[in-house]
Formats: structure tokens, sequence, C-alpha cells
């Protein structure tokens, strides 16, 4: 089976997978041949202190295998130190072996399902946060990451079952919210909004949980934890 939810930001949203939360009871009796993917600010590798180790272990010993896809909330610089290898048929960094970072661009299958990742996303809080320590330059994809992403595409003919990102396109953002602003990864999800099949989309990054009515099978999603697989 295969679950989705969004950002954890650390111990800070980690509640939602405890048995705390009634929705998390859909996640008993699974394997770590079942997957729960988080859509970006997973938050648990932030300082490398005792707490990270801590809460990754508490993660790790969970049923399911955890992906993840990067979001804007998180430390860049140690996240870069892990190693990558390839798993069903795209990239990964793997933090434990039940926890796997989906790298950005990457087609994966997953129960016979084809999922493209696309993590990153611009802080609108900018203002509030330092670099090296709270804020990293790298939570947007560079253009050679995009490029990257466009041959994967081109790869695959422009189809895929599920769309898994931490921002939403730019023409999609600015209709819901405010100060949220375009930029290179909004302006290219306009393209795949265009251009790319898909059966579902998945987006983090705005702390709701809402189906978007006049944008073509996406969800933002927070709290909620879906069954898609």
């Amino acid at each position: 089976m295969i679950f989705v939810t969004g950002d954890l930001h650390g111990e800070n949203d980690a509640w939602k997978l405890s048995g705390k939360n009634p929705d998390a009871q859909k996640l008993k009796g699974l394997s770590k041949q079942d997957y729960l993917i988080i859509c970006g600010d997973f938050g648990m590798i932030w300082d490398g202190s005792a707490s990270d180790r801590w809460w990754l272990d508490w993660l790790e010993k969970k049923p399911y295998t955890t992906l993840f896809i990067d979001g804007n909330h998180e430390n860049f610089d140690l996240l870069a130190q892990y190693p990558v290898k390839e798993w069903n048929g795209g990239l990964v960094q793997e933090i434990r072996p039940g926890i796997l970072h989906l790298m950005r661009g990457q087609m994966f299958t997953i129960g016979g399902l084809r999922f493209f990742a696309m993590g990153g996303a611009e802080s609108h809080d900018r203002e509030f946060r330092r670099e090296g320590v709270s804020w990293w330059s790298q939570e947007l994809p560079s253009p050679g990451e995009i490029d990257a992403a466009r041959k994967t595409l081109d790869a695959c003919g422009w189809e895929t079952d599920f769309v898994i990102t931490h921002s939403l396109p730019g023409s999609v953002q600015t209709a819901l919210f405010r100060g949220y602003g375009a930029n290179r990864l909004t302006d290219f999800f306009n393209e795949l909004s265009a251009r790319l099949q898909y059966r579902q989309w998945f987006s983090g990054h705005y702390h709701i949980d809402q189906n978007i009515w006049f944008a073509r099978g996406m969800r933002a999603i927070y709290n909620d934890i879906l069954q898609i697989g």
C-alpha cells in the first residue's frame, strides 16, 4: 500500500504519524514493503543533533518505509552528505534503510505506479531566517536540475501516475495564496501542468488539506494521510 501526507517539519508535525492522530491508525499493520510519502519540509535532518537522530530512529521503527521529497525548510548542507543510490528507477539518498529521500526530477515505479518527484520551494518567510542556520539557497532547484527533470520526462513520454511536489504551479499558487511569488520552479510547474499527463498531483507547503477544484487533479495536503495505491 502507498500513502501520502504533508509536511513534517521535524518533530513539530510528527504527531500526525503517532497514535495521537486517529488518521494514523490506517498505517498500522503495514510492512516495509508499504510506503508513506512526505510532500516536502521533512525537517528531520536539521542540525545533526541528538534530537535529529532520535526522531530519525523513531521514524525508522515505523512498520512502513518513509519516502520524502525536500521542501524549502531543510538543511541542504547536511542532506547533501548522505549517499546516493538507484532505487525503483530513480535516484534516492538513503537516510536510514527505511527512510529514503526521493531526489529532484526523478521518476520512480512503486507498486506498479509511476511517481514523478520534484522537491524544492521558495521560502516566503525568508526575512525571518538566517542563511546556513534556518535557510539555505539550495531550496530552489538550479536551472540544471530543472533541465535534468525535463530529460526524465522526455524519457517517459511526459506521462506518470502521480506528481509529488512541495509547491504548486505558479498560476495555481497565485490564484490561491497571497505572499507567494513566482520563481523558476513554479514556472516549470506551469509547464508541467500544461504538458504532463498524470492522475493526481500532491503538494505540501501551504499547510492546508484541499482539493484544488480549478486545477486538474491537484491537491494540497498537510495533515491528511491518504491512501493512493
